[in-house]
């Protein structure tokens, strides 16, 4: 007898939404309260909708956590993906090898102009970031410089849930728990343009920012292996965007104190910042070695299909690991390393890149959608409006937006037909690259209506 089933009645167990607020535990979720506001049911997906069980679509507004870029049930993916089901589903990586993650690797090294390459596989953001965090305290051991295994994060920063993910994210709700299991981390000023006071420009907060860094590389740097930053924008942060001056002087900085830079591209890769990867704002062809020591990717990696995460690495960083004795090298591994079925989405997905000229088409996306969401920034309690490519955000004012009104404003976009995940006081979108205009004026039209009816409190409270 299956006492997690036969003890509900059969409405309930016809139910998706209850059976999986009974039988799931929600990510992010206080799941007491799901009774007043139960999951959506999907049940499928086509383009930038999701439909659920009761044939009410949403526009996936959030790219469902920011991993999808080429819309759900993808043709061209699909196909790839039958293929490469007939021929090999998963093998080891460890003594074995696959055309996929092969032809992958070298295809992300090529992204980079080569400077970054030595692809190494796991399956999710968070792992992405242990590995990295990891092969930099490994190096500096191996290089003779135990001492360097402290780690530098942004305030405000978010770089995923894991132990070592976690000690380098500084957000007091994901870290407070868990406080006594992390490692002791430095976090260092934002360089967050919101933070600019009276009469300070963007570039007068990065020089902030920037000193910060500088006095605790100055007094610390010997005991310090690496810095850790999402290039651009932090986006858990609720979108906090800064200058790319940022990252070329932070870049000297590091070369100059000996302390590696670790670029957390997992949400903000893959054209989401109008650059295929956001680092590449502070990279210029006069300037190629501005490139971070590790690149951790994930999220749009396979176009939201499967999931897979990697680093790309530095040559020299790579060449410090290569030894007879096998304690010097890097004894890391997944079960699902370099997964056949999951390289092979993501070579579709940058296979679509390249055939739909995908950054040149989405600066003019960018434009429709700053241009429909004109009258949202308009509006007399919109703050620090700010777009970067396929990015756009604004903060809602605090004398306005009341209690939970990132969980209001959920509620009211569902009954508009389109989902987003709201941070706090900050309203974002960060849609799949497939719109036209006209979607995007509906699309503008419907978060406005939302929001106005979030503020007036029509909507009732949530989770």
């Amino acid at each position: 007898m299956n006492t997690l089933t036969d003890s509900v009645s059969p409405d309930i167990q016809s139910d998706l939404s209850a059976r999986s607020t009974r039988a799931v535990w929600h990510p992010c979720t206080q799941m007491k309260c799901l009774d007043k506001s139960p999951p959506i049911a999907i049940e499928s997906g086509s383009g930038p909708w999701l439909t659920d069980t009761s044939g009410r679509r949403y526009f996936d507004a959030c790219s469902s956590w920011w991993v999808n870029l080429f819309g759900h049930a993808n043709p061209f993916i699909n196909e790839a993906l039958r293929k490469q089901l007939d021929t090999l589903e998963h093998t080891l990586l460890a003594g074995c090898t696959h055309a996929p993650a092969v032809e992958l690797a070298e295809r992300l090294s090529d992204l980079t102009g080569n400077h970054l390459g030595h692809a190494f596989y796991a399956s999710d953001g968070a792992s992405a970031v242990e590995i990295a965090l990891k092969m930099s305290f490994h190096y500096w051991r191996n290089a003779g410089k135990a001492e360097k295994r402290s780690f530098v994060c942004l305030r405000q920063s978010y770089h995923g849930e894991s132990i070592g993910a976690l000690s380098v994210t500084d957000v007091e709700i994901f870290r407070d728990a868990y406080a006594p299991l992390l490692m002791r981390t430095h976090r260092v000023m934002s360089p967050d343009t919101r933070l600019a006071r009276v009469g300070e420009r963007a570039d007068d907060v990065v020089s902030r920012a920037l000193q910060d860094v500088e006095e605790l590389f100055e007094h610390q740097s010997e005991g310090i292996a690496a810095i850790i930053v999402e290039p651009m924008i932090q986006c858990a942060t609720g979108m906090a965007m800064y200058p790319a001056s940022y990252l070329t002087e932070l870049r000297r900085l590091c070369d100059r104190y000996s302390v590696h830079l670790i670029a957390d591209e997992i949400a903000v890769g893959f054209g989401r910042t109008g650059k295929f990867f956001a680092f590449e704002h502070a990279i210029s062809e006069v300037a190629a070695e501005n490139w971070p020591d590790f690149m951790c990717l994930s999220k749009g990696l396979t176009g939201g299909y499967l999931p897979l995460s990697v680093v790309l690495v530095r040559g020299g960083i790579y060449d410090g690991f290569l030894d007879d004795d096998v304690g010097r090298g890097f004894l890391h591994s997944h079960s699902y390393t370099g997964n056949p079925l999951a390289c092979r989405a993501a070579l579709a997905t940058l296979d679509l890149f390249e055939r739909d000229n995908v950054l040149a088409e989405n600066s003019v996306r960018a434009q429709w959608l700053g241009s429909a969401l004109e009258p949202v920034a308009r509006a007399s309690w919109a703050r620090h409006t700010r777009q970067l490519g396929m990015v756009w955000a604004c903060d809602v004012a605090d004398c306005v937006a009341g209690e939970r009104f990132a969980e209001r404003l959920m509620i009211a976009a569902r009954a508009h037909e389109v989902l987003l995940r709201p941070i706090g006081n900050t309203v974002y979108l960060m849609p799949p690259y497939i719109f036209d205009e006209p979607m995007a004026a509906w699309l503008g039209e419907r978060v406005g209506a939302a929001i106005d009816e979030a503020l007036a409190g029509g909507i009732g409270h949530a989770t």
